[in-house]
């Protein structure tokens, strides 16, 4: 039994990797780092607190605090984010089909709070039955603590929850939990696996799938 969906956001609902690959690229050579679209790459599905640490290491020592960072590349992103977001190809179809079948959903993000804020701006009232932050867990992915929180707060079995995902990071951390994943995979491969399922696009997804997946 279907019990919920487990949405992430980057990359998963709204095509948003890009907007912070753009930043990465522009603000850390501005302070004299290096950094390369395999680098961004490398950071996809990461937990912010992780990646602040990864751009660090990649500029010249106390050039600025991780704090001044994380603020300057997270408000440049949020700045792109309030302005316009672009949905992956049958996000929000899924997403409505969902809520008309009356099927819970909560968004999980390894994003803070206030970036989830700016994309759901762009959204309907209240899609989203759950929100767990990437600043609102002790543990980000690939941790189950974010899938499992959201799950506890539903109050449903993680076991029969799907989780949608574009990100190995994101993909381990759902399996660990013990959701069956769907994952959709645009800038990192994702190997198929047990209890997961790799498409191209959720426009091939709907609520009567992601049933039988757990039948």
């Amino acid at each position: 039994m279907l019990q919920a969906v487990l949405w992430d956001m980057d990359g998963t609902l709204v095509d948003s990797e890009k907007v912070w690959a753009e930043v990465q690229l522009r603000v850390l050579p501005e302070l004299g780092g290096t950094w390369t679209d395999e680098d961004s790459l490398g950071l996809i599905g990461s937990d912010l607190r992780d990646a602040v640490q990864v751009w660090l290491k990649a500029l010249p020592a106390g050039v600025i605090t991780g704090e001044e960072l994380a603020e300057r590349i997270f408000g440049e992103v949020i700045v792109s984010l309030r302005r316009e977001v672009e949905f992956q190809p049958g996000a929000l179809e899924l997403l409505q089909a969902l809520r008309k079948a009356d099927v819970p959903c909560a968004l999980v993000s390894a994003s803070y709070r206030v970036m989830i804020d700016a994309v759901l701006n762009h959204l309907p009232d209240d899609p989203f039955d759950v929100i767990i932050a990437g600043d609102e867990v002790t543990n980000g992915k690939p941790h189950p603590e974010p899938y499992l929180t959201a799950a506890a707060k539903l109050g449903v079995d993680p076991t029969q929850c799907v989780v949608i995902e574009d990100s190995m990071t994101g993909t381990e951390s759902g399996t660990a939990a013990g959701a069956y994943v769907v994952s959709v995979p645009h800038w990192v491969p994702i190997p198929e696996a047990p209890r997961r399922l790799v498409v191209n696009s959720l426009e091939v997804v709907t609520p009567e799938s992601l049933r039988q997946l757990l039948s």
